[in-house]
């Protein structure tokens, strides 16, 4: 078996991995939207050359958008690779069991309510499944090998 073949066939990374990527991902594009939900929210009047009101509340409203996001994240991959192992298959399901655990803890657990921890979970196990049997990724294969460096010799111009 060629190299690409094996590359194709084996995991990239572990799933414990996988589920930090998830939550570091979560966290930087929570941290990113709760940056923007601070602009659409009142700030603090800034007086003269005090802004440290301001800063403190986006800095706060970034760390809960970030924590909640990275909760969300890790949970839905840690939940999709359990499930994952434990059936021995790659289909919908595994994101859809994901996406509901996720939304019914992470998001429920926000809301205080078990109505909004059903009705976020259903949400997200929804989403990820449309997704996942729409077949919808990021990546495509096209059959070729990228690497990050070059092997051919460069020419030297004199």
């Amino acid at each position: 078996m060629d190299p690409a073949e094996r590359r194709y066939l084996e995991e990239e990374d572990s799933p414990l991995m996988k589920t930090i990527k998830g939550a570091t991902t979560g966290f930087a594009a929570g941290s990113i939207f709760g940056t923007i939900a601070a602009t659409w929210y009142d700030v603090p009047r800034v007086e003269r050359s005090v802004a440290l009101p301001g800063l403190i509340r986006t800095l706060k409203m970034m760390g809960n958008y970030g924590v909640t996001f990275a909760a969300i994240g890790g949970v839905y991959i840690g939940v999709d690779q359990l499930v994952q192992h434990y059936r021995m298959k790659r289909d919908f399901v595994n994101g859809a069991v994901g996406g509901f655990v996720a939304g019914a803890t992470v998001l429920g657990f926000k809301g205080r309510s078990i109505k909004t921890a059903i009705s976020a979970g259903s949400a997200l196990a929804v989403t990820s499944a449309l997704i996942d049997a729409g077949g919808q990724t990021t990546r495509i294969d096209n059959g070729k090998e990228y690497y990050p460096y070059t092997t051919k010799k460069r020419t030297t111009v004199d």
